[in-house]
């Protein structure tokens, strides 16, 4: 597991310096079917992705989002990888720095490894079970969840009248926003509490940052209070809370 960690942050590493060098030249927009937007970077960084997740581990099937959005989708099963290759893409539009790269992999149902590079800044967290989570500093480990005065995080492109009520309903008065699965990473790193998520996702939007939370100490649960799980039909998530330890 230690090698294969490794071995997929420098996957999730060149995929970035791909990104920020389209960024750089300037990306082509458009939007894909379900009107939402794609860039040559997406496209890039999902191609080095898979060809080198392929390489790694032939034997493993790669759910990765623009090459389903293209078709191709191949049949899963007990273990699979998930892969957001530009996560954020309306912050990448808009020259913000939180967009990431997302590779993961699921067995039975579970992220139990997952690295989040957040390019822009140089920075990589990843989480395994057995491994613990870490970033480039070092370990982390997610804080225990205030009684009293927690911090949530919570989407800056796709907020939602649901989010604001929960919030409300639970009294929680600090909320900070972030993009992308950079809101799992805070969790997983001890900054925020909680991130409720009731607005449409996908399961690879989730799964990497899923991954280093669960291995930082903290947890991504349906509203029922059952663990989110992945290989549903279509791979889009229910509404979730994610908390800290």
């Amino acid at each position: 597991m230690k090698a294969l960690a490794e071995a997929i942050s420098e996957i999730a590493r060149a995929a970035g310096v791909e990104i920020l060098a389209i960024r750089e030249r300037g990306a082509a927009v458009r939007e894909k079917a379900d009107r939402s937007p794609v860039t040559d970077a997406d496209e890039a960084a999902n191609a080095l992705i898979v060809a080198r997740l392929g390489a790694l581990t032939p034997d493993i099937p790669i759910i990765a989002e623009e090459s389903v959005a293209a078709g191709d989708i191949p049949a899963i099963g007990p273990r699979f990888w998930l892969v957001d290759p530009l996560d954020g893409t309306r912050e990448f539009i808009a020259d913000r720095d939180e967009f990431t790269v997302n590779i993961a992999l699921i067995e039975e149902g579970r992220p139990t490894l997952g690295v989040v590079g957040v390019p822009a800044r140089n920075e990589l967290y990843g989480g395994a079970a057995g491994l613990g989570a870490w970033s480039e500093n070092g370990p982390i480990a997610a804080r225990a969840v205030p009684d009293t005065d927690p911090l949530a995080v919570a989407s800056r492109s796709h907020g939602s009248a649901e989010t604001e009520a929960w919030l409300d309903k639970h009294g929680i008065t600090r909320t900070i926003r972030a993009g992308s699965s950079v809101k799992f990473c805070r969790l997983a790193e001890g900054a925020a509490d909680l991130y409720p998520r009731f607005g449409r996702t996908m399961e690879w939007d989730t799964a990497a940052g899923h991954a280093v939370l669960a291995a930082a100490g903290g947890s991504v649960r349906n509203l029922d209070g059952t663990d989110l799980m992945y290989g549903k039909p279509g791979f889009e998530n229910p509404h979730f809370i994610a908390r800290g330890a």
